[in-house]
């Protein structure tokens, strides 16, 4: 009787590498995919999993996680942010830099990646910070921090509000064909704001942030990475018209990307 043969029943398998998308059962041998077909007949001993109305992906991504490690392991650790990525399926993070000490130089980048070899659950990729501290007043040690594994740089939690820093970092980070993640926010509009303005402020009673504080910040970004051609990466985007904007640049020789949160519209 062979234990390590388990069969994935009647699942949806999504493949983007080979293109498959279909109603198919998955056979694994040894920790092995072994065959793919709309109907397998299971070896003896074999255990059964019925997927019948689930997806079967391959190993989802996560490119914007906060693991919090080290400083503020009471919201989370290396460790339980790799459990909560395993039973979801993610088998890759890219954890962001606002850690305390922020990560911005090696030793805190590769103190996160000796803690994620110990984790075993996941494999996690270090972003670094763009500024030393994640001040915005000069950049952090980034060479030294891609020397020792870190997949991109972000100030994220805060924005990078001095444009000629920004320029630096994606002029910069060419030299490493490292992405820089944005935090898009004009403090000046946003002021402590909680939620967009609009109706879901004047439901709730929220501070709101006008969707200005949004894109000018997007905007800004955009044209330095048309300047620049550094590679660009907008974070966590909540309004429709930053989105109009970022469409528009698709167009452009330095194509940026972008990741949206859901507004909150009541």
């Amino acid at each position: 009787m062979n234990q390590t043969t388990k069969l994935i029943r009647g699942g949806r398998i999504l493949d983007p590498a080979s293109g498959r998308d279909g109603i198919f059962d998955l056979l694994i041998q040894n920790g092995q995919i072994a065959r793919i077909d709309p109907q397998i007949a299971p070896p003896p001993g074999t255990e059964i999993i019925d997927a019948t109305g689930l997806l079967v992906v391959p190993g989802l991504v996560d490119i914007h996680t906060h693991l919090r490690e080290p400083g503020y392991e009471y919201k989370e650790t290396i460790l339980t942010g790799s459990k909560a990525a395993a039973a979801g399926g993610f088998t890759s993070l890219a954890c962001m830099a606002n850690t305390d000490p922020p990560n911005d130089n090696s030793s805190v980048t590769e103190f996160i990646r000796e803690r994620a070899q110990e984790a075993g659950l996941a494999n996690i990729y270090p972003v670094g910070a763009i500024s030393k501290g994640l001040k915005g007043e000069s950049l952090a040690e980034i060479g030294s921090m891609v020397a020792s594994g870190i997949v991109a740089v972000s100030d994220d939690g805060n924005p990078v509000m001095n444009s000629g820093l920004m320029r630096n970092a994606l002029e910069y980070t060419q030299m490493f064909d490292l992405p820089v993640i944005s935090h898009c926010e004009d403090l000046g509009l946003s002021q402590g704001g909680q939620v967009n303005e609009g109706l879901a402020s004047l439901r709730t009673g929220l501070a709101g942030i006008p969707a200005e504080a949004e894109v000018s910040m997007v905007v800004r970004d955009l044209l330095l990475a048309r300047l620049t051609g550094g590679k660009l990466h907008l974070a966590h985007i909540s309004t429709a018209r930053a989105v109009d904007a970022i469409r528009a640049a698709k167009n452009l020789p330095a194509k940026p990307w972008a990741e949206v949160k859901k507004a909150l519209g009541l």
